[in-house]
């Protein structure tokens, strides 16, 4: 993985995510689940609903999405 981690909340993450066709399954609690509807070999992501992703768990999001750093910084800013 190349670029630094972006620092952003959980809406925004699971927004790009959904950018990249990812789809909202439910909901429980603070956390929610998102599932690729046309690509089961991707994972399904569960994203926490808070303030600010550690970076750690970031990282292990886009890594399970199989996408670049990069991409996901494009993804948060809204180019697809």
């Amino acid at each position: 993985m190349s670029g630094k981690l972006p620092v952003v909340s959980g809406q925004a993450a699971m927004q790009a995510f959904q950018r990249l066709g990812y789809e909202v399954v439910r909901q429980r609690g603070s956390h929610i689940r998102l599932r690729h509807p046309t690509d089961p070999a991707k994972p399904p992501l569960t994203v926490p609903n808070h303030q600010t992703l550690k970076p750690g768990l970031l990282r292990r999001l886009i890594r399970d999405a199989r996408i670049e750093v990069d991409e996901f910084q494009r993804l948060l800013d809204g180019k697809s």
